[in-house]
């Protein structure tokens, strides 16, 4: 098959193959000598080599003491990635092996680094989850200690760090109190649930000396850190479009979760769970599914789209943007949800640069836009599109010249770059085995949410983010995901979120470091203040 006549499945699958190539151009021997010339003569312009994380420290020393504070779905994970795997989860994984042998997750966590930690204490306002936990932390004679009550755990002077997976709008009260508890800090996002409270958490966290990590993952994976030198080198040109997507359409992937039969007012301490949400009577659907109402979570914009913000954060380092404008509605799930199921995003950042390859002054600005719906789960994929190149960033990294482009027109012209066929393809998963199940796993795997890879190995990114946390705590060294970060991601989220329910665009003072273009009247009147 001729190069011309090669389309681009085609390429990809052959890409996909190992974990750098570059175009091929002339014939079906991807082999031959002079198309290895043409490959090194693209990486050697790219100049551009897989990346890995700073190493972190040595788990050595004293055990550190951990408590958890929520310990639903996510908690579980968060647990089981430090070394606490409930029984239920063994038994559940044993019999998944057994019948898929490319199911390699108990493997995996048998597998794993020895983090050194002990699970101190388990806090849940549900009794059988709380119960889990403990079941969860009970090894070698010692049980952790149970709670209803985050602020009596707290007051536990045998605790020196806590893992906080509990609904948004709780985030901010638990991390402060801990925080002046003395405990360092690990918290799911959204990182906050409204916007003086996003100001607290970082006044206290600042101040403290101590360790906070936010949950975000992906800055632990192979393909999003080589992407970062994709960018540092300048391969795209100017970036001045960046386009993400979520698209889920399932039960789970709506938050329609199960509700627990054992869960009632005698199990469940429903005046906890409130917390600083308006007091209603009990009522199940909405300690379950809690993101469906805004009193609890910060919809879209705090359990999607920060992870895609983030993800391209983590790239860019663009920070809150100059203003965002967001639209959508609720058009698939009409069940009593107040938060939208489908909801875009504009960002606008038209100070930022990424360098330029054109005369000076000409190359500036950028849009980011995130469109997602919870009724069709085709995968658009994310770009990042800039004067030279776009990327194509998922859990492999795929580079296409653009026909306009000023760096590689020299190449272009000469045949070296093809139009037709990526240039340049990562894919971390070379020497890996996957086994990926269901709509919604994918989702998350493609987002570098799952796992990550190295040296071919498959290794849960969770566990490389809770570990440089607590490597962090024992070394001394700064976290990926801390408190700048968290920060930027939150009142990002929160312009989105604003915008929707207010119907106006939301503009961010960078030298006063507020929001304008919205009163605080309007923000208490949203339950946003």
């Amino acid at each position: 098959m001729s190069q011309n006549k090669m389309n681009r499945r085609d390429a990809i699958k052959g890409l996909a193959a190992v974990p750098v190539l570059g175009a091929f151009l002339l014939g079906a021997d991807a082999k031959s000598d002079h198309d290895e010339d043409i490959k090194q003569e693209i990486l050697d312009e790219l100049n551009v080599e897989p990346a890995t994380p700073n190493p972190t420290g040595s788990m050595k020393g004293d055990v550190l003491r951990v408590g958890v504070i929520g310990y639903g779905g996510r908690g579980e994970h968060l647990i089981r990635a430090i070394g606490f795997a409930s029984p239920t989860w063994m038994n559940d994984m044993k019999e998944n092996a057994a019948k898929d042998p490319k199911d390699t997750r108990l493997r995996d966590y048998l597998e794993q680094e020895n983090l050194n930690v002990q699970l101190t204490a388990v806090c849940d306002t549900f009794d059988v989850r709380g119960e889990l936990g403990v079941a969860a932390g009970t090894k070698d004679g010692f049980k952790p200690k149970q709670y209803r009550d985050y602020r009596k755990m707290l007051e536990d002077p045998n605790i020196d760090a806590v893992v906080i997976a509990t609904p948004d709008h709780a985030h901010a009260p638990q991390v402060i109190a801990a925080i002046q508890a003395g405990k360092h800090v690990y918290v799911e996002k959204c990182m906050t649930h409204k916007v003086k409270e996003t100001f607290d958490l970082y006044d206290a966290v600042k101040k403290s000396g101590l360790v906070f990590q936010l949950g975000h993952q992906h800055r632990q994976t192979a393909s999003f850190l080589t992407a970062r030198e994709l960018v540092k080198k300048k391969v795209m040109g100017h970036i001045n479009l960046v386009q993400t997507n979520t698209n889920r359409n399932d039960d789970n992937g709506a938050w329609q979760w199960e509700i627990h039969e054992n869960g009632n007012p005698q199990t469940i301490d429903w005046d906890l769970f409130l917390g600083n949400a308006p007091k209603i009577p009990f009522n199940a659907e909405h300690y379950f599914r809690w993101r469906k109402w805004w009193a609890y979570g910060t919809g879209l914009s705090g359990d999607l789209l920060t992870h895609d913000y983030d993800r391209i954060n983590c790239l860019l380092e663009m920070g809150i943007p100059a203003s965002c404008n967001a639209s959508g509605g609720i058009y698939t799930h009409r069940d009593g949800r107040d938060v939208p199921d489908v909801f875009q995003v504009v960002m606008e950042y038209p100070e930022f640069t990424s360098g330029a390859t054109q005369e000076a002054g000409k190359e500036k600005g950028m849009t980011f836009i995130y469109s997602s719906t919870l009724g069709n789960q085709y995968d658009r994929g994310s770009l990042v599109m800039g004067h030279d190149a776009t990327l194509e960033l998922g859990e492999q990294l795929i580079i296409h010249a653009d026909p306009q482009s000023t760096r590689y027109k020299d190449m272009i012209e000469k045949g070296i770059v093809s139009l037709e066929v990526p240039m340049y393809a990562y894919d971390p998963r070379a020497k890996g085995v996957d086994a990926v199940t269901g709509a919604t796993a994918k989702y998350f795997a493609n987002k570098g949410l799952m796992y990550t890879y190295r040296d071919g190995k498959r290794v849960d990114s969770t566990f490389l983010h809770l570990r440089e946390w607590l490597s962090a705590i024992r070394n001394g060294h700064k976290v990926s995901c801390g408190l700048e970060e968290g920060f930027q991601e939150a009142m990002s989220a929160h312009m989105a979120s604003i915008s929707f329910r207010t119907g106006k665009r939301v503009e961010w003072d960078a030298v006063n470091r507020k929001l304008k273009n919205v009163s605080d009247s309007e923000l208490a009147g949203i339950g946003m203040l």
